[in-house]
């Protein structure tokens, strides 16, 4: 007999039938559908939570911890005067937009001016917060620093 996929058959008992659980009597797994007589597994909604280790003190709660996270820190991003002399020019107002447009900086959340690198073009910087020395520079060279009110920056 030749062998081709219309006349191709498994093994005898090597397939078995699924269970019909919940399906009445005749099914043979009626009643308690195979769940056994009582206990948490034997009812509905039987899940316990995750991590619980059947009264044990569970491993989340035994390994010492270490850390704080502050909820109400401000994660700010961050630009140099070297990138405002690089990429502004005299004059120029500088807004938290203007430096997204520019690729200076990504995504939302404020602006800090930090005071690494030179600024000798006098520009007109809008941001969140600035450094102490960059403030200073910015005035020397004839700018202004204005602290912006929103914390959330709008770009």
């Amino acid at each position: 007999m030749n062998i081709a996929l219309n006349n191709l058959s498994p093994q005898p008992g090597s397939r078995k039938k699924h269970k019909r659980i919940g399906c009445g009597e005749g099914s043979g797994h009626g009643g308690s559908a195979t769940r056994g007589m009582k206990g948490q597994r034997s009812r509905s909604g039987d899940g316990k939570m995750i991590g619980f280790e059947g009264g044990q003190m569970p491993l989340l709660r035994r390994i010492p911890k270490q850390g704080f996270f502050n909820p109400f820190s401000m994660e700010y991003q961050i630009v140099n005067l070297q990138d405002l002399e690089r990429v502004f020019k005299v004059g120029e107002v500088v807004t938290p937009e203007a430096l997204k447009e520019r690729g200076l900086v990504h995504g939302q959340g404020p602006v800090k001016v930090l005071g690494q690198g030179k600024l000798t073009c006098a520009l007109n910087v809008n941001a969140h917060a600035f450094s102490r020395a960059a403030k200073a520079a910015i005035e020397k060279a004839g700018g202004t620093a204005t602290v912006l009110k929103e914390l959330r920056a709008k770009i």
